[in-house]
């Protein structure tokens, strides 16, 4: 009995994470450039009380053995990197991309950092930057003055300054590629920073190299299906359910067994 109590317990745990993962997911249906997360399991070692093959007689072994699960555990918490649908903002310095590639961003500290979220704003030097500040990389300013900002596809970022008729050019944005892109770790603020799963950032041009493109005023929403969400969260409440029932259950057939004393 004491196996199932346990066995029922891990299970409990299991779905509790599960529901977590699935809460925040739904709590960032609407943030920018957000990928929602997916939690994997899996099951225990198992007690083995008769070993698959062995020998039932002198010339005959048994086809299968006895072996005993005791439970489930965490194997894991994806992000999942699908495309998200692109929203119309008709803001100049909004950006999707479309396609593979991150957005590079100087930290506070120093080091870089990576986002999908193409919410980009001016601070009072002209920069580029995130919506928190941090400038993008490489560094763009865009001077006093400027008007019809525009950012092409490959991610030139050109505008007319003061009273010139033609458009100038005033940087090139890049995007970043990862091998792995699961393996990035996720710092919030839509940041992600490399890992060693992730592999070394490689650099390029929007549309080149297996980069996806720039597409300017709009952004890239989350990926986030709430009908999916919310089937996953009836399915974990029911597992919960019922692991709690395994426990209950295993309790009634303890306290069966102590009313036989």
């Amino acid at each position: 009995m004491i196996r199932s109590l346990w066995t029922g317990t891990t299970g409990m745990h299991a779905q509790q994470l599960n529901i977590d993962v699935i809460a925040n997911n739904l709590a960032n249906v609407t943030t920018t450039g957000f990928k929602k997360s997916k939690a994997d399991f899996q099951d225990l070692l198992y007690q083995t009380m008769k070993v698959p093959g062995s020998q039932t007689s002198a010339d005959t072994e048994s086809p299968t053995g006895i072996l005993i699960g005791l439970g489930v555990k965490p194997a894991a918490v994806t992000k999942v990197f699908t495309q998200g649908d692109i929203i119309l903002t008709e803001n100049e310095l909004d950006i999707a991309i479309e396609g593979d590639g991150f957005l590079q961003v100087e930290i506070p500290n120093g080091n870089t950092s990576y986002t999908r979220a193409g919410a980009l704003k001016r601070d009072s030097n002209g920069r580029l930057t995130t919506s928190d500040g941090y400038p993008i990389i490489p560094e763009i300013t865009i001077p006093d003055g400027a008007r019809q900002i525009s950012i092409s596809d490959t991610g030139v970022v050109s505008a007319i300054i003061g009273d010139d008729t033609e458009s100038t050019e005033l940087g090139n944005l890049e995007l970043a590629g990862f091998t792995n892109n699961a393996g990035l770790s996720a710092q919030g603020k839509n940041l992600f920073e490399e890992t060693s799963a992730s592999g070394t950032p490689f650099i390029g041009t929007p549309g080149e190299d297996g980069f996806g493109t720039l597409l300017q005023t709009y952004l890239e929403g989350s990926n986030v299906n709430i009908v999916e969400e919310l089937a996953n969260m009836i399915t974990t409440q029911r597992a919960y359910e019922i692991n709690s029932k395994t426990i209950q259950t295993s309790d009634e057939m303890m306290q069966t067994t102590n009313n036989l004393v």
